[in-house]
């Protein structure tokens, strides 16, 4: 049901004494009527007669709620507005009265005898003393009229049904005489077909000889063509094992001389790069040296003389600042680092990933800082992609599934030319004792971390 057809809210029965205040003067007091009880018919017809009154009543006759119904067609006004006008009739009087002037003075056909709708909802408007009776009749003339409708529309039906009996009756016998020539026809149609049948039943054992005959023919061709089919797959076959294996005997005879190529340009490279190192650091120590014989004289220098401060040698310890700044201010020096080790001291409460990214950043700063190389070495179990960010001037290697980050850096340390100084930062005593018999300087982690703090 739409909005307009919803009943306004707040909205019940009218009270009883508004239909007896209705009764003109000077007339018995009638009974209150039951607008609830009211014929369907009557409470349409009603429904209709204030529907047209609204758009022909003054505004100030027309109660506030109805007053939009008035733009509305009569038809759509009883449509829409139809609970709404039936609520204002039953409970304002003087809307009744209004209603049942403008139809004595714009609808007097609704008064007439022959429609006893109109008549029943006047006497409803008017409260007239024999509307029970006006009502019950309409009511009554109502069911009659739909009794007769019924009726009529039974009627019809059955002699609808007459005339569809007749004519199935008429195309039942002429279904029965096109069955019986029907049947006539088939049995000639099927006395010919058996003799075709025949007919063909003795060309069919003839083609079917033929064609035994034809089958064991192609089925001897058949055998022969299998026979040479499998001499040819297993022709191929020898020849293809036999290609197969001239190819892998090839692709290793390739792969040696790759292999062989490779290991000659990466041992011609690491030769470049030790000479050029070596080179290097020579060229750094002769430079010393000149500074040295330029000053003159061959007695101790005054910084030689300085209190709290001693030389690093090659392979010592490196256990203060001041002697990692010495060193890390020496020429081509090359700082490797055991990653973990100086993390998990440095910052342990770290997710590991996280402990990687921090240390490298530092250590990109210190190299950014002092033009030292740095290598940082990690244990590669486990690791699923290295440091991107923050890694530049820093090399981050992380070690093959089943070698150790310490393997890793003895490595690194065996692979510099003698002569480089190579400072190894941790803090593991294997690893200290095997790089400081290759001449490296052992760092501890703290003084390395303290000086990536400072």
């Amino acid at each position: 049901m739409s909005a307009e057809e919803r009943e306004p809210a707040g909205c019940g029965p009218a009270p009883a004494a508004d239909d007896a205040s209705a009764s003109p003067e000077g007339e018995a007091a009638v009974a209150p009527l039951d607008w609830d009880r009211l014929p369907e018919p009557v409470r349409g017809r009603l429904a209709e007669l204030a529907a047209a009154a609204v758009a022909g009543l003054p505004e100030v006759d027309v109660p506030h709620r109805l007053r939009r119904f008035a733009r509305f067609t009569p038809a759509k006004r009883a449509r829409l507005g139809g609970q709404a006008l039936l609520h204002e009739l039953r409970g304002s009087a003087a809307f009744r009265a209004a209603v049942l002037a403008w139809c004595h003075d714009h609808h007097p056909a609704a008064a007439d005898t022959d429609d006893p709708l109109g008549a029943a909802a006047l006497a409803v408007l008017g409260n007239a003393p024999d509307v029970a009776t006006l009502v019950a009749d309409a009511a009554r003339r109502g069911e009659a009229g739909e009794l007769r409708a019924e009726l009529d529309a039974a009627l019809s039906r059955a002699d609808k049904l007459s005339l569809e009996l007749e004519r199935m009756r008429a195309e039942l016998a002429e279904a029965r005489e096109e069955a019986r020539t029907a049947g006539q026809a088939r049995d000639a149609e099927f006395a010919q077909l058996r003799r075709r049948v025949g007919e063909q039943g003795a060309r069919l054992r003839s083609a079917t000889d033929a064609l035994d005959a034809a089958a064991a023919d192609v089925e001897a061709v058949r055998e022969q063509a299998r026979r040479q089919l499998a001499a040819a797959v297993a022709e191929r076959d020898q020849e293809r094992a036999r290609a197969d294996r001239e190819r892998a005997r090839a692709e290793q005879a390739a792969a040696q001389v790759a292999a062989a190529r490779q290991s000659a340009r990466e041992a011609r490279q690491a030769d470049e790069v030790r000479l050029g190192l070596l080179v290097e650091t020579l060229g750094g120590a002769v430079a010393g040296l000149r500074r040295e014989l330029a000053l003159g004289g061959g007695g101790p220098r005054p910084a030689d003389l300085v209190a709290g401060a001693r030389h690093v040698r090659a392979g010592a310890p490196v256990d203060d600042l001041a002697a990692l700044d010495a060193l890390l201010a020496v020429p081509s020096v090359h700082l490797v680092v055991d990653g973990y080790n100086v993390s998990k001291t440095g910052y342990p409460d770290l997710p590991l990933a996280d402990q990687r990214t921090r240390l490298v950043r530092q250590l990109a700063a210190l190299a950014a800082r002092t033009g030292v190389e740095v290598t940082v070495v990690f244990d590669g179990a486990g690791v699923v992609a290295a440091p991107t960010r923050g890694s530049r001037g820093v090399r981050v290697l992380f070690s093959d599934v089943g070698v150790l980050a310490d393997d890793v850096i003895r490595a690194l340390v065996a692979a510099e030319p003698e002569g480089r100084p190579v400072l190894v930062a941790t803090s593991d005593r294997a690893v200290v004792a095997s790089v400081r018999e290759r001449g490296a300087h052992a760092l501890p982690s703290a003084v390395l971390l303290a000086r990536l703090r400072g």
